[in-house]
């Protein structure tokens, strides 16, 4: 088997990030690796600590409730992103101005999860922006599958685009994930989920 990755990209201890996991660290020789369909991986690392992390997280559909634009479900999401970064800046020089700040994911990969990439590339951009925080690179939309390899010291990244075959899987895996996390939001709106 053939290494498609760059030969200054030494994997050293690989971790798995899945879906609804966040790992944060500052060890030189590992890197962080996930694969993403229509999920978000938000990738943060703190410039002068060398200290990163990555998250993995997917927004299922809208709850609907009208005072909240991305619904009880985005939620998720923002907690995903708000604890990548809190725990960044615990565990590093603890300014904002340090972070830099890598986002993938959000593909067009099967019909039934026709239109939860897009949503999710909108939310973490207005999230990121909302909060003060530039974009330094991403990878997101298009109709395939990625693997993202994150090395959290050096803040390098690596993508590959997967083929069709794998791409159907990562779709089959988060169709089951979207139904399990589905959320059932009260008629009432007097309740508020977090």
């Amino acid at each position: 088997m053939q290494n498609s990755l760059p030969p200054e990209f030494d994997r050293g201890v690989v971790t798995t990030v899945h879906q609804g996991d966040c790992q944060v660290s500052d060890v030189k020789d590992l890197t962080y690796s996930t694969v993403l369909g229509s999920c978000i991986s938000a990738c943060v690392r703190d410039r002068i600590a060398n200290v990163g992390g990555m998250n993995h997280f997917l927004l299922a559909e809208q709850s609907g409730s009208s005072r909240d634009r991305y619904g009880a479900s985005a939620r998720y999401g923002a907690f995903a992103m708000e604890q990548l970064i809190n725990k960044v800046l615990s565990r590093g020089s603890g300014k904002k101005a340090n972070l830099e700040i890598k986002v993938f994911g959000g593909g067009k990969i099967n019909s039934a999860l026709d239109d939860v990439g897009a949503k999710n590339i909108e939310f973490v951009r207005d999230f990121l922006l909302a909060e003060g925080y530039s974009v330094a690179s991403e990878d997101l939309g298009g109709n395939f599958a990625r693997r993202v390899l994150f090395k959290p010291a050096s803040g390098r990244a690596f993508v590959k685009r997967l083929d069709s075959e794998a791409g159907a899987n990562v779709a089959r895996e988060e169709i089951v994930l979207a139904k399990r996390r589905a959320v059932v939001v009260p008629a009432s709106d007097d309740i508020e989920l977090f």
